[in-house]
């Protein structure tokens, strides 16, 4: 980015947007910090979000509410067994032409042309539903009847799933997964942030937030990450990093080999590195280091590497593995 006079104009921006966005979803968000940081880089970097986590944790509040902060359309769908993909994508219906009295084959939108999508509970519908959800959100569009229609930009998909096994559930395929740029966990809050959201929801206060963004400054920052400039040797080691989670012969790291039955893909070191863009202009750097890519690793790998049996059997969980990875690369 040779700093030209709108590029730094549009850092200017992005930095006083940043602070803005924070303070108004405070006002209804309490705690869950770090999820709402990793979901800001997502929107700056088109990335679609998996947020894995119990019920209850005011998923959905926080995703509408940061909807409204953006000033773009908010559509909620609720993954359930009996859930068609027509639900999700819309119907071709018969209309009455009222001129002609013709009768005409008119498609009804569905609930995915928003630009902010919250897929609820995705591992409770079946595989057809969820490929439906997961191709417009891969295209960004949806085909019927032969006719296409685009989504509108920003367009942005939150995945939740609920990380207990309960019965009746579909878990995501690896490759479902892939699509995702994070794979967030969301926890529990502290003890003090559960008191203050107890104090703060059960008076019946009315909340008023103010819009911080737009769609076009959304899709300007978009742009603008894509510009960040980045050294060679920081997108060396995010290859190298997601290179060394695959188990094949060439991998000099044994404990990768003894653990992991397949790593991730080339798409995870294309999110490390825009999410590390977007991480530096939102930290107010002129560029990435290897830190930031440090940082990212755990939820961009995290749903990208799957554990062999010896793993399993030895009770090693993936984020244990990646850790011990990042702590093995030499930079």
């Amino acid at each position: 980015m040779s700093h030209n006079e709108n590029d730094t104009k549009q850092l200017k921006l992005l930095e006083q947007a940043k602070s803005q966005f924070f303070s108004e979803i405070r006002k209804i968000v309490i705690g869950q910090e770090e999820i709402l940081d990793k979901i800001l880089i997502a929107l700056l970097t088109k990335g679609h979000t998996l947020l894995v986590g119990v019920p209850g944790l005011a998923k959905t509040l926080l995703i509408k509410s940061m909807a409204e902060i953006c000033d773009l359309s908010f559509k909620r769908i609720q993954f359930t067994p009996d859930l068609m993909p027509s639900d999700i994508t819309g119907t071709e219906l018969i209309d009455i032409d009222p001129e002609t009295e013709k009768r005409i084959f008119r498609f009804h939108k569905g609930p995915i042309f928003a630009n902010i999508v919250l897929a609820d509970e995705i591992n409770r519908t079946p595989p057809k539903t969820q490929s439906a959800l997961l191709e417009s959100m891969q295209e960004h569009r949806v085909t019927t009847g032969g006719q296409e229609y685009v989504m509108d930009e920003p367009f942005f998909v939150l995945a939740t799933q609920n990380p207990i096994e309960q019965e009746g559930t579909y878990p995501l395929p690896e490759a479902q997964l892939d699509r995702f740029m994070f794979h967030l966990n969301v926890n529990y809050p502290t003890f003090e942030e559960e008191v203050k959201i107890v104090n703060e929801t059960t008076i019946g206060k009315q909340i008023e937030t103010k819009k911080v963004f737009s769609k076009q400054s959304i899709i300007n920052f978009q742009n603008l990450v894509l510009r960040v400039p980045i050294a060679e040797n920081v997108v060396k080691y995010a290859v190298k990093l997601t290179s060394y989670t695959r188990p094949d012969k060439n991998n000099p790291v044994d404990f990768i080999k003894n653990s992991v039955k397949w790593g991730a893909g080339p798409r995870a070191s294309q999110f490390l590195i825009v999410g590390a863009k977007a991480k530096a202009i939102l930290d107010g750097k002129p560029t990435p280091d290897i830190n930031d890519i440090q940082m990212l690793a755990p939820d961009i790998l995290r749903h990208r590497v799957l554990l062999n049996f010896n793993a399993e059997a030895e009770g090693l969980k993936v984020d244990d593995i990646i850790k011990k990875l990042i702590e093995y690369i030499e930079v």
